[in-house]
């Protein structure tokens, strides 16, 4: 069953409001709690391990049922860096993936606007800068660029693998991508925040300057989460296309 444009569109803006509102939100909310104790204004203290990993299980839990929801309609890519990969491996083709990409980025910035709505300017763009991503104190740029780099790698491959491969048994898509964004952004957490996709690393930046709380937020780190998450992906899809792609054997 094919569906239109429109409709895929929706859901893949739908589909990454979810994951942006519910992942950047459980950051926010994390963020404040910890600000009781540590008034530190900043989402770069977030505290110990139980703290990033019910972050990252917020994206990653979301990321399963969405898939599992939209998967049919759209594929549920949810992601900009996994639409570009799927276009450089022609598994979709270039007007669904500029469709695509636009509804992307347009949900995730709903979404920051909901965060923002739900926990206020001082809460939400305050201390927690609605999420946004920023190399922790002691990381370089260009750490950050190569950890988000190699998460997205990860995460691409997996969908390339459990999600485009026909070979694949279509039942457990959801739940290995969901795992495989969680156990990335329990990784990536303490050192850029976690983000792997462009459209939820714009959508904090842009909803906290729009409101007038640019103070922690430098727009030079989110072409990290812009660039790497690209590249990791384009990196992942070819790869695993001519992993998987069968030799031909000559008679």
């Amino acid at each position: 069953m094919e569906f239109n444009l429109s409709k895929k569109m929706l859901a893949e803006l739908v589909g990454t409001f979810l994951l942006v509102f519910f992942g950047t939100g459980s950051a926010v909310g994390a963020a404040w709690l910890v600000h009781q104790y540590i008034p530190t204004g900043s989402i770069g203290a977030l505290g110990g391990f139980s703290e990033w990993l019910a972050v990252s299980l917020g994206f990653g839990i979301t990321a399963i049922a969405v898939i599992y929801v939209f998967a049919k309609v759209s594929g549920a890519n949810i992601n900009p860096a996994v639409t570009i990969g799927l276009l450089v491996t022609k598994n979709l083709s270039l007007k669904d993936s500029c469709g695509y990409i636009i509804a992307q980025f347009i949900g995730a910035i709903i979404a920051s606007l909901c965060v923002l709505v739900i926990f206020g300017v001082d809460i939400g763009a305050g201390i927690g800068s609605l999420g946004a991503n920023a190399p922790s104190t002691g990381i370089s740029y260009w750490q950050a660029f190569f950890a988000e780099l190699i998460g997205t790698f990860f995460l691409v491959l997996v969908v390339m693998g459990v999600a485009i491969d026909k070979k694949a048994d279509p039942g457990v898509a959801g739940l290995s991508i969901g795992l495989t964004i969680g156990i990335a952004l329990t990784f990536l957490g303490p050192l850029t925040g976690g983000c792997i996709n462009p459209a939820r690393g714009l959508s904090p930046y842009l909803i906290s300057f729009l409101v007038g709380n640019p103070s922690n937020l430098l727009w030079s780190n989110y072409t990290i989460f812009l660039i790497a998450p690209i590249v990791g992906g384009i990196i992942a899809a070819l790869l695993y296309d001519y992993i998987a792609n069968p030799n031909v054997v000559e008679a």
